[in-house]
């Protein structure tokens, strides 16, 4: 990206988004006073069960009636707030770092996107996601957004749990080039921590294929190379993209997965959080969250400089 672009985003922000916000802003202070509210309301009714009740188990279930009133009123005060503000300020924000891009709030990479990845392998129960940036950046067209993807297990008594899949930022990107067979980069999880008994375990799991060494040892401690064609592998990951994703990784912060199908590069970014949602009880008239959401959209859309895939070195066929 373009450095005159974030030395650029205070002004930006003082000029387009603080008229925006300061709007805004006495909305979220409406929604704090309803919610201030609640919360004396439900503590009030909750106290006496207290006195009530003398066994603990008792007392649990009053407090997780309160706590999910709370959490319902606060999502139905807050929808409207939070589309208004992703309306009128995060889509500034991302026109700001690219006009080509296209930001649709509501919507999100699709489940069979998602899917044809074959990065996570687990079947998929419940599937959700937001905050879809689509465009071309130079000769790349890209897409990204958020995903929460999810399992179901239920018990012998049929209580049903949700384990997560996959939750964080999810990324496609043309690589301009038809690979004739599947390659996957993973997380190494195994030989950081069981050494080479890891290494053993990585050679026996042959669901993305063959396991693939590679040649770049800092790559290496990194990530796991599985693939079908140890020749397309290596040719696709070359020295210098081998370092550039280990850069993207630590730039990242997170354990990053990729797969070349096709001929497109997906590219999987765990978060914990979900990082294009304003906060309800603190300010958003300040610079710093304004600067986060900047820098959230600047990580994904960097990738396409990050990882050099404007460099057309091959053509489709």
């Amino acid at each position: 990206m373009d450095l005159q672009k974030s030395k650029q985003l205070y002004p930006f922000y003082q000029k387009e988004l603080v008229p925006e916000i300061e709007l805004l802003e006495q909305d979220r202070k409406k929604i704090v006073k309803k919610m201030t509210i609640v919360g004396v309301v439900l503590v009030a009714l909750v106290i006496p069960c207290f006195f009530i009740f003398e066994e603990i188990d008792s007392m649990i279930f009053p407090v997780v009636i309160a706590a999910v009133i709370f959490a319902g009123l606060l999502h139905y005060f807050s929808k409207d707030y939070a589309c208004e503000f992703k309306e009128n300020v995060l889509r500034k924000i991302v026109e700001y770092i690219d006009p080509n891009l296209v930001y649709t709030p509501t919507f999100c990479i699709s489940e069979g996107q998602f899917q044809s990845s074959g990065i996570f392998r687990k079947g998929i129960d419940r599937y959700k996601g937001d905050d879809h940036v689509e465009g071309t950046i130079g000769a790349t067209k890209i897409e990204f957004s958020e995903i929460h993807a999810e399992y179901v297990t239920r018990d012998s008594k049929g209580r049903t749990s949700n384990h997560t899949i996959f939750k964080g930022l999810f990324f496609i990107g043309d690589f301009n080039k038809h690979f004739k067979t599947d390659t996957y980069v993973l997380p190494d999880q195994a030989e950081r921590f069981l050494g080479s008994i890891g290494g053993m375990l990585q050679g026996i799991n042959k669901q993305y294929g063959e396991l693939i060494k590679m040649e770049d040892p800092v790559f290496e401690k990194e990530f796991v190379v599985y693939g079908e064609d140890q020749i397309e592998a290596r040719y696709i990951l070359s020295p210098a993209l081998m370092e550039r994703i280990t850069k993207f990784r630590k730039k990242s912060g997170q354990r990053i997965s990729l797969s070349f199908k096709g001929s497109k590069v997906y590219i999987a970014i765990p978060f914990s959080k979900n990082l294009f949602e304003p906060s309800i009880f603190s300010t958003i008239l300040d610079f710093k969250p304004v600067k986060e959401f900047f820098d959230d959209f600047a990580l994904m859309i960097d990738i396409v400089e990050d990882l050099n895939l404007n460099t057309r070195i091959w053509t489709k066929k």
